[in-house]
């Protein structure tokens, strides 16, 4: 791959009642921003030996973020833009300033995101202007560009209409769209059973997760 191939990973500071707020409802704030910590934890450790050029993209801004996980200060930056939308194209800009690139940015809300998942889109950009990588619950859990095209204006966020939203809007713009496999970001009390069941003390795979996921007792 091109030595500027750069993964975006859009993440928070692990703080009770701060993250995980739906999952809280069902386990506490505590181990909520416990069970996130780890999700971070383990996508930071997976990505350290991948081929391509990682980046942190942190709201609130929390200048601690980098130390707390042992990353590089100049690997982690701050989320710009009033919501969602403009914060992922803020970042996207930010990375394609200097011209075309295959960009790939993701939430932190997966802790089974592989690195090859995300290569595979790296893969597809060489074709497509556009690959996405849709959610059980309608959103997406990666979104790749090698321009920063303005897909998130309009969109009603946190609904199920978001991938498809996005997909419209990419065909409006003439953009040609590359789907990934499905897979589920881990916000309701749902997915943690989800991610128990798929991960069933895979501690090869999410160490950190699994280890909290043994230690927390939930009904």
């Amino acid at each position: 791959m091109a030595a500027r191939d750069t993964l975006v990973v859009f993440a928070r500071y692990p703080v009770p009642g701060r993250v995980k707020t739906r999952l809280a409802a069902r386990i506490g704030p505590e181990a909520a921003a416990r069970l996130y910590e780890a999700f971070v934890r383990d996508l930071a450790a997976r990505f350290s030996a991948s081929p391509f050029a990682v980046r942190w993209a942190v709201a609130p801004p929390d200048p601690g973020f980098a130390a707390h996980f042992g990353l590089a200060p100049e690997a982690c930056r701050e989320q710009l833009g009033e919501d969602l939308g403009a914060r992922m194209l803020q970042a996207f800009r930010s990375e394609l300033g200097g011209g075309p690139a295959p960009v790939v940015l993701v939430g932190s809300d997966l802790p089974q995101l592989s690195a090859t998942r995300v290569v595979e889109a790296f893969s597809h950009l060489g074709s497509a202007d556009v690959v996405l990588g849709p959610a059980c619950d309608g959103g997406y859990y990666l979104i790749a560009m090698r321009e920063p095209h303005d897909l998130f204006s309009g969109i009603a966020w946190s609904t199920a209409s978001v991938c498809g939203a996005t997909e419209a809007r990419a065909a409006s713009l003439g953009l040609s769209v590359v789907r990934l496999e499905a897979d589920f970001d881990v916000d309701e009390s749902d997915d943690l059973d989800r991610l128990r069941d798929l991960l069933d003390g895979d501690d090869e795979r999410c160490p950190a997760t699994c280890r909290v996921l043994r230690e927390l007792a939930w009904p």
